[in-house]
């Protein structure tokens, strides 16, 4: 069992590494041949369409996460569309490092290391007494107060402190990012941080397959002189035009920067700081008693709390509290994980269930069911060790699950001596002698005054002789614990002769990258500003941009009216904004950014300088020659681009006479920005409408007023981005960088779990079950592609002109169209359904009505080439890798053009739909007619019958009132808003019904309960389906469709003999009477049901 869990595992891995291989060969091919490398046309070269699509450039104070890979996603989908559709697109991406956070974060960092020492050892109370040294969440005893972890210092915390918790620390924040510890002073200058993040920013988003042409990539601030005076050009232009004015204003305020405190500077709110454990997993390698039900459900590990993993080479067993509550969950990778249902909790809430926040409960135990379980414990010299009994444990912190240590925790040290020398305290809880007996302490560190056996010394010097002394153990743990944190030397391990407090993060670490443990989290919160202090609000002098201002409103609101927004609640966002956005501060003091050029003493603040800046994408190229720190000043120097040279690229003016940038490089630029601009799509968060996508807007206007063809063509939002269905937050746990994903995933599987998460306004969902599942999906998909374009693969070729040919045929076609119309609006999970699950599934039907005569070949073909090409945005690797390297084409499939199609025949669809929906309500009623009769008294039981043949009576059009009732309802239908208008409808409908001669005598009440059930029938139906359903007559013959459809329904139902006719036809009734059915209830679309069984027909 366990053999088979870890093949399985290795396949999962297997599959993954397939598409991670493809991955990395298909980037290194499009790499190779510059495909997403842009260009506006030459003089004299004929212009293609153009695409120009743009992010907001991310801020550099640490890794990308998958929240930006979903916004990302956005726009790297739309580009890759529009590039497959033969456009000449431009993806830029640039980084954001201005204002203050960068800055902040490298000063709050210098302070803590000034305060607290390199590493520093920050102020705590947190209590070690949980665990320290094996004696992990095991009750405080009365007494004497316990001590705080010796990693940190104890004492009151002030009112600040009082609100940090773990994590809360920049040193904390760098490392839990992945910056080695030795690393991490150089964080102290700002500078550092622009030179680290973003390389690795532009590695990820590479490695995402995003089609960024990174020639024209940059970062912000004065280090980049180029883009330093382009945004003092920009402000230059806001000044002459007296949209930037000085004046004294009440701001939000941050005391410790002594400046106002703007979104980009503030913390969000309340941040969760973890406080983390080391999950130790302890295999189980029997399963006796009640665990025996988890056999075949994969390995199972009982996880042990700590915080000290490096005493792991000391345990000699395994605690539970013998009347607690636990459960065995479904963990990762087909493990299941046995600890307490609130543990349970907490780890489905940091990523490590299969489902977020519903852990699944297998198998429900007490702590008697788990003594005597032997298990196998990661660095643990024994081979087995046993669960025992301990009744200490507290089951409301850690995971009720405590390693033991009884070389250094005087807790386990006592409550093993307990059971060595108490054998009826054995006899109570059922533990047997060798459970317990051959176990001795191990010495793993030497404390000094305490010796190798330290729990065993300070318990014989303060003469405790059971685990029931609880106050002696309070002092005992008090005298061990933090001398041998800090005192303590390792003297087994690969680490012996270091301190314990140098090995600790080593040994973890070493457990965690072998998969012996994980990390575990329970987080508290906290509120401050990115500087660490609370803001308050004061009356500042500064430059103001006066957003707000009438006439400049007014334009702006137009340049809204112009743009596609996507969705109506974003320009109702957009325009609510307008209406009470005033003057914005967008000077600072100090930080990281430009100069205001005529007032050198302020910065421009982070979100004043990122409005315009997509315009400079145009240009960056030529200025920077591909280098995003702009330090190559070989081609054109800074200098030289002074407000004039500015005004004739961007603006349209003369070129200045004594212009020191050469004039072919002049050309290039101006005819660069004429060509790409404006841009085409501009891709956000939501949150971002109530800032920086207004003052986008705001400047654009500004900067272009006389030239609105300059101004945004579309601006699409979306919401944040939830992992299984929880907000991603670092201090829970629940976060992925997008790093990590793609590692964890591939980049194919991890869009389409992105692309699959959601499109509108509303918050998204990234499911790692998706995203595993893609993995499946991807790479069975390619498996099948490769049996089908064999030699041997048993296609057929000839006419292609069966039914299930035209069918399929015609799906591929309703794909084709329905997913471009997706991608059209940018509804991409509604594109990859159509395009992955429902063209998917249209193949797996195809493949079952083709029966034993097989598919045909040039139609598998087709659907290979379209499928691959529809998904090209979502999947460009695995696209890319069959269109090149399983299809043979000599073409990129990026650029290969969006799939031909013919309009679909809505009639065949209608007329397969009705097939595919038939077989169940078959199915359903076969087995009805099949359930063995009841038992009569003493009578033998009656062998089930079993039908052998299925009689379908079937109705042309409605006729009479029916027919009435659908054409008054039917003008009253909005197609498009799925809904009918009341109480018009429902008017309609009786009016009809009165003028019927069957019903018109009929009072209302008695008219109202025979027509309206039908009518609300039919009215369900339309909002559900369309309006095809309110029709009074199928667009197909159902006798001529189920008549050419027998083979595949015999097949799918396993009867011998189909007959359909209509129920008006000669001879009907008498069928329908011997098969019991009554053949008038027929109507267009739902036939009905008679049976004939293997009896009677043998008695015919």
């Amino acid at each position: 069992m366990a053999a088979a869990a870890q093949e399985g595992a290795k396949e999962n891995r297997a599959r993954r590494d397939l598409l991670v291989n493809i991955q990395s060969q298909v980037q290194k091919l499009w790499d190779d041949e510059k495909i997403f490398e842009a260009n506006a046309p030459g003089e004299g070269e004929p212009a293609r369409p153009k695409w120009f699509g743009n992010f907001p450039y991310p801020y550099m104070n640490g890794l990308l996460h998958l929240g930006h890979a979903f916004s990302l996603s956005k726009l790297e989908f739309k580009a890759a569309y529009e590039r497959l559709c033969g456009k000449n697109v431009l993806f830029p991406q640039a980084f954001h490092c201005t204002g203050m956070p960068i800055k902040a974060c490298a000063d709050k960092l210098d302070r803590e290391l000034a305060t607290y020492g390199v590493p520093p050892v920050f102020p705590s109370d947190e209590p070690m007494d949980e665990d320290a040294a094996g004696g992990d969440a095991a009750a405080p005893a009365p007494g004497p107060e316990a001590k705080a972890d010796p990693t940190k210092f104890s004492g009151k915390k002030s009112k600040a402190a009082a609100k940090k918790g773990p994590g809360a620390t920049q040193w904390q924040i760098l490392k839990q990012s992945g910056i080695p510890e030795d690393q991490i002073p150089e964080f102290r200058n700002s500078a550092h941080w622009l030179n680290y993040f973003p390389p690795l920013a532009q590695r990820d988003i590479t490695a995402m397959g995003c089609g960024v042409d990174w020639r024209r990539s940059f970062i912000t601030t004065d280090v980049n002189p180029y883009y330093d005076s382009f945004v003092a050009w920009q402000f230059w232009t806001l000044h002459k035009a007296g949209k930037v004015i000085k004046d004294k204003r009440y701001a939000v305020y941050s005391p410790l920067d002594g400046q106002p405190c703007a979104d980009h500077d503030r913390a969000s709110g309340e941040g969760v700081g973890p406080q983390e454990y080391t999950l130790i997993k302890m295999e189980a390698l029997e399963l006796p008693g009640k665990l025996s039900a988890l056999e075949g459900q994969g390995k199972v590990f009982l996880l042990a709390a700590t915080l000290r993993p490096e005493t792991m080479y000391g345990q000699t067993n395994c605690w539970v509290l013998p009347e607690g509550h636990y459960g065995a969950f479904r963990g990762l990778n087909g493990e299941v994980w046995i600890c307490t249902q609130r543990a349970a909790l907490n780890l489905s809430f940091q990523e490590r269930t299969p489902e977020r926040g519903q852990p699944e409960c297998l198998l429900e135990l007490t702590g008697q069911d788990l003594i005597g379980t032997p298990l196998a414990s990661p660095n643990c010299p024994h081979p087995r060790v046993y669960v025992l009994p301990l009744l200490t444990i507290l089951t409301n912190k850690g995971t009720g699950v405590v390693t033991s240590v009884p070389s250094d925790s005087p807790d386990d040290y006592t409550a093993l001596m307990d059971l060595k020398k108490k054998p009826k305290l054995r006899e109570k809880y059922h533990v047997k002698d060798e459970w317990v007996l051959p176990f001795e302490v191990i010495p793993i560190i030497d404390i000094p005054g305490f010796g190798t056996q330290a729990a065993q010394k300070v318990c014989e010097d303060l003469k405790i002789s059971s685990q029931n002394d609880t106050v002696k153990l309070a002092e005992a743990k008090q005298l061990v614990y933090l001398k041998g944190f800090t005192d303590g030397v390792m003297i087994v391990g690969p680490h012996s002769g270091r301190k314990v407090s140098e090995a600790k993060p080593l040994i973890k670490e070493e457990m965690l990258s072998a998969g012996q443990a994980l990390l575990y989290s329970e987080p508290e919160r906290q509120v401050i500003s990115r500087s660490g202090d609370e803001c308050v609000v004061a009356l500042t002098d500064q430059w103001y941009i006066t957003y707000g201002e009438e006439e400049w409103q007014a334009s702006t609101r137009e340049a809204l009216a112009r743009i596609e927004t996507y969705s109506e609640e974003a320009r109702n966002q957009f325009s609510f904004c307008l209406g009470w956005l005033q003057q914005w501060a967008c000077s600072r003091s100090f930080g990281l950014g430009t100069r205001l050029p005529w007032d050198p003493q302020y910065l421009v603040e982070s979100l004043s300088d990122s409005t315009v800046y997509m315009a400079y994408y145009t240009v960056a190229h030529i200025l920077q020659k591909g280098e995003m720190y702009g330090k190559d000043h070989s081609g054109i120097p800074p200098e030289a681009l002074t407000p004039e040279v500015w005004d004739h690229v961007f603006l349209g003016k003369e070129a200045p006479k004594d212009c020191a940038v050469p004039p072919a490089a002049l050309a290039a630029m101006k005819r660069e920005f004429e060509y790409w601009y404006p841009f085409d799509l501009r891709v956000s968060g939501k949150d971002l409408i109530q800032n920086h996508l207004t003052f986008a807007l705001y400047n654009h206007t500004a900067v272009w007023a006389s030239d609105p063809a300059k101004w945004p063509r579309a601006i699409r939002c979306n919401g944040h981005l939830l992992l299984n269905s929880e907000k991603m937050s670092k201090s829970t746990g629940n976060f992925k960088t997008l790093h990590e994903a793609i590692l964890e995933y591939g980049s194919d599987a991890m869009r389409w779990a992105l692309a699959d998460a959601g499109d509108g306004m509303d918050d998204a969902n990234f499911e790692t079950t998706t995203a595993n599942a893609a993995i499946l999906r991807l790479t069975k998909e390619l498996a099948w592609i490769e049996e089908c374009l064999a030699p041997d693969s048993g296609l057929r070729d000839g006419p292609s002109d069966s039914l299930a040919d035209r069918v399929f045929a015609n799906a591929m076609e309703a794909a084709i169209a329905a997913t471009r119309e997706a991608y059209e609006r940018m509804a991409f999970r509604e594109a990859l359904k159509v395009a992955a699950y429902d063209l998917g599934n249209a193949r797996d039907v195809y493949r079952l009505m083709c029966g034993p005569d097989g598919m045909h070949r040039a139609l598998v073909t087709r659907y290979i080439e379209v499928s691959t090409l529809l998904l090209v945005p979502v999947t460009p690797h695995y696209s890319e890798h069959v269109w090149r390297n399983v299809l043979k084409k000599s073409s990129p499939a990026v650029t290969a053009g969006f799939p031909a199609g013919s309009p679909p025949d809505l009639t065949m669809q209608r007329s397969a739909a009705y097939i595919e929906d038939l077989i169940p309500s078959l199915r359903k009623a076969i087995a009805k007619a099949e359930a063995p009769p009841k038992k009569k008294g003493n009578a033998p039981v009656e062998p089930p019958p079993r039908v052998s043949q299925v009689l379908v009576f079937v109705s042309e059009r409605f006729v009479g009132w029916q027919e009435a009732v659908l054409r008054a309802l039917a003008p009253h239908f909005d197609a498009k808003a799925r809904a009918f208008k009341q109480p018009e409808a429902q008017d309609a409908v009786l009016a009809a019904a009165k003028q019927d001669p069957t019903l018109s005598a009929l009072p209302e009440k008695q008219l109202k309960q025979a027509v309206m059930p039908f009518a609300k029938f039919k009215m369900e139906e339309a909002v559900n389906s369309g309006p095809q359903v309110l029709d009074v007559k199928l667009p197909f013959s159902e006798v001529a469709i189920i008549t050419e459809a027998k083979p595949y329904l015999l097949r799918s139902l396993r009867v011998d003999d189909l007959k359909v006719q209509l129920a008006s036809d000669a001879g009907a009734a008498e069928a329908a009477a011997a098969a019991k059915v009554d053949p008038s209830t027929a109507y267009p679309g739902a036939p009905v049901f008679g049976f004939v069984t293997a009896a009677a027909a043998a008695a015919q």
